[in-house]
This record gives structure tokens, sequence and C-alpha cells, in this order.
């Protein structure tokens, strides 16, 4: 790393973007189902929405953003890159399933050092991944 790097101002991750084809419903799915906290929801320039949502008490956020008017971007149903850290894998993992949430069919136990996991698509099929802590 440079010298010039190491004297940046950059502090934290704040958030993230996921692009959705209905903010509506991937707020209902990120608030309803996942159980995170809305943080904003709010317009923003000509005729845009700001929302963005987070577990509860987590620094980082994601905001859910329709696709570029232009078509450029990705666009709802990518590999988002998101990994959620989760207290009981397995618990949440039989939650999301019983809330109807396309998750992988198993928790994958790979063995130390890597955590269990498994991944879940949104509303859109955006996919996101679950680490267990430990």
């Amino acid at each position: 790393m440079s010298e010039t790097a190491k004297d940046t101002r950059l502090a934290e991750v704040g958030r993230v973007a996921v692009t959705v084809a209905d903010q509506d419903r991937a707020l209902e799915f990120y608030v309803g189902t996942l159980g995170f906290e809305k943080r904003a929801d709010m317009p923003y320039g000509d005729g845009h929405r700001w929302i963005e949502v987070g577990p509860a008490g987590a620094p980082t956020g994601i905001a859910l953003v329709l696709r570029r008017e232009d078509g450029k971007g990705p666009g709802p149903g990518y590999e988002t890159g998101i990994i959620l850290t989760s207290e009981d894998i397995d618990a949440d993992h039989a939650t999301l399933r019983s809330r109807g949430v396309d998750t992988d069919p198993e928790v994958q136990r790979w063995g130390a050092p890597v955590p269990p996991m498994f991944s879940f698509r949104d509303a859109d099929g955006n996919a996101l991944m679950v680490v267990e802590n430990g």
C-alpha cells in the first residue's frame, strides 16, 4: 500500500446497492421477510425514491435501487456479493425456508476454516449469502 493510500479518510463501507424491479416489493421482502429495519424511504430528484434497509444495529445498509433508466449496470437477478452473518445459521436457514424464501436446500459445511453458509435469493432473484459467526 502506498503512503498516499494510507492518507485517505475512507472509514467504512456505509451501504451497498441492490438493483430491484419493484421497490415496494423489495422493501416488503427485506423488512417483512428478513426482519431488517427501514432506515430511509424518501423521494429525491425527478421522481426517484431512496430506500435503505439494514439489520438492526448494523452500521452497513442496503440501498434498494431501481435499474438505471439507460439500462446500464446490473439489472435485478444478479450475484450481489453481499454476505450476511448469523449467530445460528441452521435456525435462520429454517426460518427463511418456512417463509418461502428461495434458499439453498441445505446449509453448506465445508469444514474448518470455512464457516457454515448458505445462499438465498430476494424477491428479484438477487443472490445473497449467509455465513455463521464463529
